[in-house]
């Protein structure tokens, strides 16, 4: 079994991570790192070591993994801890905040024999799998649009480190990880890209809704998020020359978690599909349970399941976009270079 440290243990750490570990045959938690001193004591976990920081764990821990769950802004420097201790990690996204960061942690890795993986887990969303399966058969002829929403109803800020100004907060951050890495994965980079970042609630300091637009020759892919969306929305659309799809809702996994039921039956989610008709289509089966067998795989075979590069990637659309947004006008990928420099 792989020994575990779970460095954070709050809402993440007990929602996406946790449920998973003590599922799975193949991990063991040894230990967590909570700065509080909370107690696991309670938690399905039963009693396991509490660190008080990360220097103490990877000093007195026998875990080989660490899973960081920690605010964005800590982990490049937990990151860098763990590599120059040659620990594996699942670094929760995004695993680092700037461009200069991951392109040093990535020429660390490679002076080490820790494999680092960053949680991408809604590429295990069972609507994004969907799509990916819509294109990989052709079900709507040559795609010319793709729109992917976010959207949450919080228009009052709350007392959430996301929420409040300070490296790594805001949405983009947040939900835009997840919708560019997405694209990335279905497309490829784009050929150019256009975006508004927005601060549009009361005393507002950090973003809380974005328009991204990727440019692939005549196809693009909107990818939008709202923290004034109070109610039913398309979470995809996708549009062909020979019809189009649309599913409402986000993908059942987190609330499941939430509640505890994740690993009894689960809910059975519906897109639907317009060509000559309309018809209902199920939604694929996903998967943040599946991401963990991946992750013990791959730490057999020394491999990433999302890897820092593609990390990398991640960061540098987050970068231009709000360059963009910033100048106001689309920018071109043979710009890129310069306006990153």
């Amino acid at each position: 079994m792989i020994k575990t440290m779970i460095v954070g243990y709050g809402f993440a750490a007990k929602v996406f991570h946790l449920p998973h570990l003590v599922q799975s045959d193949k991990y063991e938690v040894v230990g967590v790192v909570s700065r509080s001193g909370t107690s696991s004591e309670d938690s399905d976990i039963g009693h396991v070591p509490v660190y008080a920081s990360l220097e103490e764990a990877l000093s007195h821990s026998e875990a080989t993994l660490y899973i960081i769950t920690t605010p964005s802004d800590m982990h490049y420097d937990m990151l860098k801890q763990c590599i120059q201790a040659g620990k594996d990690v699942l670094v929760e996204k995004p695993a680092f905040l700037t461009i200069e960061e991951g392109e040093e942690l990535i020429k660390l890795t490679k002076n080490s024999k820790s494999v680092i993986s960053v949680h991408q887990n809604r590429r295990w969303d069972g609507d994004f799998l969907t799509i990916k399966k819509l294109l990989k058969e052709g079900t709507l002829g040559d795609w010319k649009v793709l729109e992917s929403r976010f959207d949450r109803f919080r228009p009052v800020i709350r007392n959430r480190w996301r929420e409040q100004p300070g490296a790594g907060s805001g949405i983009l951050y947040d939900l835009g990880s997840h919708l560019i890495d997405q694209a990335l994965v279905l497309f490829g980079e784009p050929d150019a890209i256009y975006a508004e970042i927005m601060i549009q609630r009361e005393n507002g300091q950090t973003d809380d809704g974005f328009f991204i637009v990727f440019h692939y020759r005549e196809k693009r892919v909107y990818l939008r998020s709202s923290s004034f969306i109070n109610s039913a929305y398309p979470r995809f659309e996708m549009h062909g020359v020979k019809g189009s799809f649309v599913k409402y809702g986000l993908d059942r996994q987190e609330p499941q978690l939430i509640e505890g039921t994740f690993y009894q039956e689960k809910d059975k989610e519906v897109g639907t599909i317009y060509r000559e008709d309309k018809k209902e289509v199920a939604i694929e089966s996903g998967g943040y349970d599946h991401f963990f067998s991946l992750l013990a795989d791959g730490l057999l075979r020394r491999e990433p399941v999302v890897s820092l590069n593609e990390a990398l990637k991640v960061a540098r659309f987050i970068e231009l976009a709000r360059i963009s947004s910033d100048k106001g006008r689309v920018i071109k990928r043979e710009e890129w270079d310069k306006e990153l420099s």
